[in-house]
């Protein structure tokens, strides 16, 4: 969905799921590798603060940009570098 979709907002969910999707792996593959120690988890935990940073730097760029062209269209902010 990452790839493909065109509404920042759209994108912006698909980049937090597949985040997600990371720490969680991170906390399973530990949890099944070495249940004694907890890296994974740590790891896990510091990936869901930067995801969730980076959804209040992007959802702010997202008011701003549709403040600026009414649109949250990839297509639309696309024309902004001209």
């Amino acid at each position: 969905g990452f790839l493909t979709r065109r509404n920042l907002i759209s994108i912006l969910i698909s980049l937090d799921l597949l985040l997600n999707a990371v720490a969680l792996n991170m906390a399973a593959i530990n949890r099944y590798l070495h249940p004694e120690h907890f890296q994974g988890h740590f790891f896990a935990i510091f990936i869901i603060a930067v995801a969730a940073a980076e959804v209040a730097v992007a959802i702010a760029i997202i008011v701003d940009l549709y403040r600026l062209i009414r649109s949250v269209d990839v297509e639309e902010v696309d024309k902004l570098k001209y």
